[in-house]
């Protein structure tokens, strides 16, 4: 088979499989779309990179993963500023104390997690997180990575990665009472 008839029975094969990967991960179809297309792009061009130690689904995922990478670099620097006026008054203290209290959850509160209703309504938080972090948030909760991975990739310090962590678990916080506990 020539270049053009593997590509093709790639593209048949996992396109999907990519597209299922990066919507996950973007939480934007459009986005994924876009991105799955430059994947198969990046690859078509550089085919003769291709070593057949791997699999091309493991290339072709591998590709998807720098492109991801590249995407939140990208959206990580061109986001406006972040207000924090939702937390803090005029004077910089906290607004409520309620914050800055640990959530008191039983061992039933902890099976949420396979609850499906509930991760919808987290998954709604988090996408209702500013853009930088929610994909943060994303990086360092969802995909598990390493802060050193997350603020390498972003191009930020792990104190303001750890920073814009725990703003982002209080805005989470203050959504899922609002959202999920006051309703259930």
């Amino acid at each position: 088979m020539n270049k053009n008839e593997i590509f093709r029975q790639w593209i048949s094969d996992y396109s999907k499989l990519l597209l299922q990967r990066a919507t996950y991960l973007l939480s934007n179809k459009e986005d994924a779309e876009d991105l799955v297309q430059e994947v198969l792009i990046a690859a078509y061009n550089s085919f003769e990179n291709f070593k057949e130690d791997s699999k091309p689904k493991t290339w072709l995922m591998g590709i998807l993963k720098n492109k991801i990478a590249d995407y939140y670099r990208s959206k990580y620097k061109t986001e406006p500023n972040i207000s924090l006026d939702h937390f803090f008054d005029a004077s910089g203290n906290w607004k409520t104390k309620d914050v800055i209290n640990d959530w008191n959850i039983s061992e039933n509160e902890t099976a949420l997690l396979n609850n499906k209703s509930f991760n919808q309504t987290l998954e709604k938080c988090i996408d209702e997180l500013p853009q930088k972090w929610s994909i943060l948030v994303k990086l360092y909760y969802l995909d598990e990575k390493k802060a050193p991975e997350v603020s390498q990739e972003l191009n930020i310090n792990t104190t303001n990665l750890w920073k814009i962590l725990q703003r982002s678990r209080m805005q989470l916080r203050t959504c899922l009472e609002t959202k999920w506990f006051s309703v259930n």
